[in-house]
């Protein structure tokens, strides 16, 4: 219920402090010149992202390719999409969290503290498949898979 509070508080507190740095912004430079500010900002942060998130990509198939599991690079690809959709939100609030996001100390820092709330349970090198299991959480979900090769493999001598 906490979390729920907290989550309506900032989709209500959010737009106002939005709406009011605008309106103040715009007071002192001109309504032009805030939109231009907007506008610039979204641009340099779409540049940022797509450089940022070929980088990330490179490292997680190198990691692939190593036969390592790139758990930092796929939460690091996530990180990188929420900053993406703030930068492309108008406001100046979105805009700092967004740019946050995008620069790699702070992305590094703020990935490496989700990781350390997750606890590798398994990981196979054979076919990179892992799980998680959160520290707080001792529900004890399971998630199933199966996997089978065609017909025509079987048949075929490796």
């Amino acid at each position: 219920m906490n979390k729920m509070r907290f989550a309506l508080l900032l989709f209500i507190v959010m737009p106002i402090l939005e709406m009011w740095l605008l309106i103040t912004v715009g007071g002192h430079i001109g309504a032009l010149n805030t939109i231009f500010l907007v506008m610039l900002t979204a641009l340099l942060g779409i540049g940022l992202l797509k450089r940022q998130g070929f980088a990330t990509l490179w490292r997680g198939q190198e990691k692939l390719q190593q036969g390592q599991v790139p758990a930092q690079e796929m939460i690091e690809g996530i990180v990188l999409a929420v900053s993406g959709a703030l930068l492309l939100t108008p406001g100046f609030v979105t805009d700092v969290i967004g740019f946050l996001g995008l620069l790699p100390i702070t992305r590094i820092l703020a990935v490496k503290a989700m990781l350390s709330k997750f606890t590798l349970v398994n990981a196979s090198a054979a076919n990179f498949s892992q799980s998680f299991q959160s520290e707080t959480d001792n529900a004890g979900d399971t998630i199933d898979g199966e996997a089978w090769e065609s017909k025509e493999s079987l048949k075929k001598p490796k």
